[in-house]
């Protein structure tokens, strides 16, 4: 047996960092995170570095933020840049991926990565590999054309799953998972990454998860007096194309929590399963619990990501490792994605130099051996540009888009209520903040953002009509309409 750690990596999608049982939601079950919390280190204050699927995991792969990686939303992936797989394979690692990636726009594409378990969100297409929906049609289910929820018009609607527990996405990136380390040789360490593509929308388990909370349980979600203030542009776009702008519906919302919660708890299980497969092996594996980045969840009337409030930028980050992490420690300092790489490759032995100075090993800070201060996050660029820096005690954002600043006094207002910037008690903080971040793009010669040591200006970006339908998103099968139309007279629009 080898003596350098196994690693597994555990990432959900859209998961909030307020969806823990252990760490102060009293209403969620989550009895596996739970003990993953007591007995390792959990970052309180651990951001993405991208609210938005593509571009966290291109940072968190590469350990390069987005403003130099060049992926800052769901465009192409930095391909092109090592991969923490790759660094991990140089050190005699079998490297093994499950479920979503997010490779865009190479779905297949290995990027470092020995092996496979192929599967992505959304809806099928007659082209390309994705083992789960292979998996689907040898079972009896090739007629389920959305296997992870009806999207489009349904995105942000609640729905039971179409298939059974036994055979739904999140149990069979854990069945691949068990596999893996049933089959795996010990002889060999291991890198395993398992993608859930849950809790993303839609919101739905399959029976009886899907009962397990109610919406008569649920609190309605957070709006406090003027939350309209606190909103950009991306959270207005986002609510138009997700359908959610139209009203405000309290049942519904209390409803789409608790399916949201559904989707939390079945992972929480399906973790529990993969960890009893570890056996033994457990003292001598890394496990790194996190997500991608968060979910509005109705919160300040806004669904989805695309924000630098907390319900989107804040994510879980659970790390346990035999003897290297303090059991049942909470450590406030700032954390990100970014970290991930230089501590996957510092456990391996690596003495790859950390991508970026912004990604520091976790092993470190959880030792109080590093003087970190900030850590940022972005979404987009150019016109629609939304930049965000954080300590312990302030968060600062600024939209190009609203041509507006956004700080946050986190220890007087962790709920993110009120924006104090414009209040001369906070000038000081504001300046600070705001120069910091303006500095860090332009030492890196970052011009899409900054010009002569300020923000650049650009023409303000057009939203759809208020009250149009301007701008609604479609993600339906590829053959979709050709099935539709063997439908015949019932297709014809006459």
């Amino acid at each position: 047996m080898t003596n350098k750690p196994n690693i597994l990596f555990i990432m959900t999608d859209q998961q909030r960092s307020d969806t823990i049982h252990a760490l102060g939601n009293d209403t969620i079950r989550t009895p596996v995170l739970d003990s993953l919390v007591e007995t390792g280190t959990t970052f309180t204050n651990c951001y993405t570095p991208a609210p938005v699927c593509v571009a966290a995991r291109s940072a968190t792969i590469t350990g390069v933020p987005p403003h130099l990686n060049g992926c800052t939303s769901n465009n192409a992936s930095p391909l092109h840049l090592q991969s923490i797989m790759q660094v991990l394979k140089d050190q005699g690692y079998y490297t093994h991926g499950i479920g979503k990636m997010h490779f865009n726009p190479d779905d297949e594409t290995m990027w470092g990565f020995d092996s496979r378990d192929i599967s992505e969100e959304g809806a099928r297409h007659l082209t390309g590999r994705n083992d789960f929906h292979q998996y689907l049609d040898d079972n009896g289910y090739e007629h389920v054309l959305e296997p992870q929820g009806i999207r489009s018009e349904m995105y942000y609607i609640p729905q039971p799953s179409q298939l059974p527990a036994e055979h739904h996405h999140t149990t069979w990136v854990a069945d691949r998972a068990i596999d893996f380390l049933d089959e795996h040789n010990d002889d060999q360490p291991f890198f395993l990454w398992a993608s859930f593509i849950k809790p993303h929308p839609p919101f739905e388990s399959p029976v009886p998860w899907n009962k397990l909370y109610r919406a008569a349980d649920m609190m309605p979600p957070f709006r406090p007096e003027g939350f309209e203030d606190l909103l950009t542009y991306w959270n207005h776009f986002q609510n138009r194309y997700k359908y959610r702008d139209k009203g405000y519906d309290e049942m519904l919302l209390r409803t789409i929590k608790a399916m949201y919660y559904a989707t939390i708890s079945f992972i929480d299980y399906n973790v529990g399963r993969m960890l009893n497969a570890l056996g033994d092996r457990i003292n001598n594996t890394l496990i790194v619990y996190t997500a991608d980045h968060g979910e509005m969840l109705g919160d300040y009337g806004s669904f989805g990501k695309r924000t630098m409030l907390n319900p989107s930028v804040n994510i879980p980050m659970i790390v346990k490792w035999h003897d290297s992490f303090e059991q049942d420690t909470r450590n406030d300092t700032p954390v990100t994605l970014l970290d991930l790489f230089p501590t996957f490759a510092s456990a391996s032995g690596s003495n790859t130099a950390p991508p970026s100075s912004e990604g520091q090993d976790l092993r470190e800070i959880a030792e109080g051996n590093s003087e970190r201060e900030f850590v940022y996050s972005q979404f987009s660029e150019g016109a629609t540009g939304l930049y965000m820096i954080a300590s312990r005690e302030y968060k600062y954002i600024y939209s190009v888009a609203d041509r507006k600043d956004w700080l946050f006094d986190l220890m007087k207002d962790p709920q993110e209520t009120k924006n104090w910037a414009g209040n001369p008690r906070y000038d000081e903080i504001l300046q600070t903040l705001r120069s910091t971040l303006i500095n860090r793009f332009d030492n890196d010669h970052y011009n899409v953002a900054i010009a002569d040591g300020d923000w650049r200006d650009y023409d303000p970006p057009i939203f759809p009509k208020p009250n149009s339908d301007d701008g609604l998103l479609f993600q339906d099968a590829s053959h979709l309409e050709q099935l539709l139309s063997d439908l015949g007279p019932y297709w014809s629009s006459s």
